[in-house]
């Protein structure tokens, strides 16, 4: 069963939470804090498989779930990490995030994080200094990363086959190449797309069967709308058309005006064209049929071909090849090399330590605050509010980032609520 976009839960690995623990040894007076940190939580990481070819998997198991790391213990012991979950994927499959791509796997092998695991909470060990002998702080493990994503399967190939239903396509791919399609005379033969290698003289091009394209196709009707995503990576299109067509080129300028409208503008693809079923048609009529679409088609080349009598095919597949090494190479050279998903750098870090404080009035005059920060959310996140000394030294932790500073001047006053992410909390201890 070829599925080409599913959607799944993601959810990385929760950090273990901090220890709090004093060492309670015979002969060992005032035994000093040894709570261990928390260990961190599983990656999401998806592996591009070579080997695949659908999403299927994914709709019947829509949850994708790594492992929490394990908490700390006594001792110093650090709780061990969550173990990552590695998900195959089919090369070409794009993951989306609130409809931004965050992660494109093109490459046999390839692997990317989609989801990190949270960072495991420290241990009071770790609280320890000259002024503070017996901390009772532990921090919270951060919850790792989870969200919905949509996952779309882009087939990667050289060649995309493009025309109407019943132009040969299927039995094209099969006499060329290993793929086994289904064939019969009838229209939508094809209703999955097909791949098959083909070999060219001591190489080889992938060759994409798309299903059959219609007027209207790039509107949703037909079958052709929901395929046509799978030529946009393809090096060349191969444009077949049936020679027994009475207005054949009309028909090459239907399937081009639905490329054209398709988003991506498929109709600027370099693009051979090729004349199918010419076996039972005398040469006259073939030639003049080649004509007819060279005089709409311009300086695209144009081959008269018969899968079934494999006559044409050599000198086609072999044009075929060096359309592909071309385009390939073009590509190459324009495109910027992939420094990966994210750098982390000066500017990155100056962002983390970027906050914002906002007052909040409600229908009864009562006032609130609103802070918000990459780094401070992660404070807060880490806080466990049920113990006193972890929440007060999260507002030594504000003052210290002049939040506090903000607060006094937008009118906080001590019983004034704070509000951190999920956490609520009132400027100084009640």
């Amino acid at each position: 069963m070829f599925v080409d976009t599913a959607k799944v839960f993601i959810s990385a690995g929760k950090g273990g939470d901090g220890a709090v623990n004093f060492r309670h040894e015979i002969y060992v007076e005032k035994g000093g804090p040894d709570g261990g940190d928390g260990g961190k939580g599983g990656d999401v990481i998806f592996v591009a498989d070579s080997g695949l070819n659908t999403l299927v998997d994914f709709r019947y198991k829509p949850e994708l779930k790594a492992k929490p790391g394990a908490d700390g213990s006594k001792r110093d012991r650090h709780g061990a990490g969550g173990e990552d979950l590695e998900v195959k994927v089919p090369m070409g499959t794009i993951v989306r995030k609130n409809d931004e791509s965050i992660a494109d796997l093109v490459e046999d092998g390839q692997k990317i994080v989609i989801a990190k695991g949270g960072d495991g909470g420290f241990g009071n060990a770790h609280f320890k200094s000259s002024v503070r002998q017996t901390p009772r702080i532990a921090e919270k493990g951060e919850p790792g990363e989870s969200f919905e994503a949509t996952l779309e399967l882009k087939l990667l190939a050289d060649v995309g086959l493009v025309g109407f239903p019943n132009v040969g396509k299927s039995t094209f791919l099969s006499v060329v190449s290993n793929a086994r399609p289904e064939i019969a005379d009838y229209d939508f033969t094809t209703l999955t797309p097909n791949l098959g290698v083909a070999d060219v003289d001591d190489t080889s091009i992938l060759i994409a069967d798309i299903p059959g394209l219609i007027e209207g196709a790039s509107e949703g009707r037909g079958l052709g709308d929901a395929f046509l995503r799978h030529i946009e990576r393809t090096a060349v299109l191969l444009h077949l058309l049936d020679a027994y067509t009475d207005d054949i080129a009309g028909a090459y300028k239907t399937i081009r005006a639905e490329l054209a409208k398709y988003r991506l503008n498929l109709k600027d693809k370099p693009e051979i064209i090729a004349l199918t079923k010419i076996d039972g048609l005398d040469d006259e009529i073939v030639q003049m049929q080649v004509d007819a679409v060279k005089i709409v088609a311009g300086e695209t080349p144009v081959f008269a071909i018969s899968s079934i009598a494999h006559k044409g095919l050599i000198e086609l597949l072999r044009v075929l090849r060096q359309k592909v090494l071309e385009s390939r190479a073009i590509v190459e050279t324009t495109e910027e090399p992939n420094e990966g998903l994210e750098t982390i750098s000066l500017g990155r870090e100056k962002t983390a330590d970027a906050w914002a404080v906002e007052r909040i009035e409600d229908e009864d005059g009562n006032l609130s605050f609103r802070v918000t920060g990459e780094k401070v959310e992660k404070f807060a996140r880490r806080t466990d509010f049920g113990n006193f000394e972890g929440a007060n030294r999260l507002r030594d932790i504000l003052k210290k980032m002049g939040i506090t500073h903000e607060l006094r001047r937008l009118g906080a006053e001590n019983d004034s609520i704070v509000e951190i992410g999920t956490n609520k909390f009132t400027l100084l201890e009640q």
